[in-house]
């Protein structure tokens, strides 16, 4: 059933991606080429709509029987009607956030929080008050996370695609129903979609639905780790350790050179991977192979000794050390920090 229902959502995005570019490019929903995006004509967004539109059907006519579907379903809502609204007036950032954080309260309020930790060695470890507020924190920073890596063709729906199949495969092995479902008609939804969009796209998702994408991957995760063990926490931020790094490093980048976070650059880790001479479809190939390897990491931490968890982050940071120093994504003028901090390293 649940493999039905991956196919339908797919088909259904397929079907309906084109009405969606014929309707934004009717309604002016365009994204224009300037200094800092890469493509070079002018390009019709709102292409989430088709993944939110696939989605809701997939959940009309394969209700998966939980709490959780309604509430899921109406933060998404909130969250498409927020991208729309950007992709079509370009709302101001702090508008967007009142969006997000109406929508994540709304999926808290339906029962999506992480009230406890059960510790490795016995007991639990009671949230309490921070419950709320570090669910909430967690649903924004990956929704952001999604947004910010959409910036080359297919990059942010193949990134997210690989992120939903690992999820849902690990909730199929954990018998988690409800994630199980909703995560293959993500899936499902993002692969029909992905056709339309892989370079050279033919629509962009736009915030539509790199927010979309960002809120459901986000409420998916927590989902199927919530209340489980403090190591299993790190399975979430493993698999999304594309977009987490890259936001992060943008972040560090901001505040060195005294710029608003929400200030854009063109120094994401595709920006950094085409300056180096790689084409827009090869950037983009190298992403999700480093995408997968993330997955893979996850799923190797989640069968893993506590000794062999830390293996797999060591090489994970030892990974992530290399792709900086490879790429430059923090920037050439800040490799006196890198060197500082291996000093302190050998030094140990």
């Amino acid at each position: 059933m649940e493999y039905k229902a991956l196919l339908f959502c797919l088909i259904i995005s397929v079907a309906i991606t084109p009405l969606v570019k014929r309707a934004a490019i009717k309604i002016g929903a365009t994204d224009q080429p300037n200094h800092r995006k890469v493509h070079k004509n002018v390009m019709p967004r709102l292409g989430g709509l088709a993944i939110y539109l696939s989605f809701a059907l997939g959940i009309v006519f394969f209700f998966p029987e939980s709490e959780l579907t309604w509430p899921v379903l109406l933060g998404g809502t909130i969250i498409i009607v927020t991208g729309v609204l950007d992709d079509l007036k370009e709302l101001s950032a702090k508008m967007k956030l009142a969006g997000q954080l109406l929508a994540a309260g709304v999926v808290v309020i339906g029962g999506v929080q992480v009230e406890f930790i059960n510790l490795p060695f016995g007991g639990e470890l009671e949230l309490g008050y921070l419950s709320i507020p570090l669910t909430i924190v967690w649903i924004i920073a990956i929704t952001n996370a999604i947004n910010l890596i959409d910036g080359l063709d297919g990059l942010a729906a193949g990134v997210s695609a690989i992120a939903l199949l690992t999820i849902s495969g690990m909730a199929i092995t954990m018998g988690n129903v409800f994630v199980v479902f909703a995560g293959l008609m993500m899936l499902g939804s993002t692969l029909g979609f992905l056709v339309y969009n892989f370079y050279p796209a033919k629509i962009f998702m736009g915030d539509t639905g790199a927010l979309f994408l960002g809120f459901m991957i986000s409420v998916l995760s927590l989902l199927g780790f919530k209340n489980v063990t403090l190591f299993s926490l790190v399975i979430p931020v493993i698999i999304l350790g594309v977009p987490i790094s890259d936001t992060l490093f943008a972040i560090v980048r901001r505040v060195i050179q005294r710029k608003p976070l929400s200030a854009p650059d063109k120094s994401h880790l595709h920006h950094c991977l085409l300056n180096l001479g790689y084409s827009h479809p090869e950037s983009v190939l190298m992403i999700y192979a480093v995408s997968a390897l993330f997955s893979l990491a996850a799923v190797i931490f989640s069968q893993a000794t506590m000794y062999g968890a830390v293996l797999v982050v060591a090489l994970l940071a030892l990974m992530i050390e290399l792709i900086v120093e490879i790429t430059g994504l923090i920037g050439k003028d800040y490799k006196p920090i890198l060197n500082m901090i291996r000093g302190v390293r050998t030094r140990r």
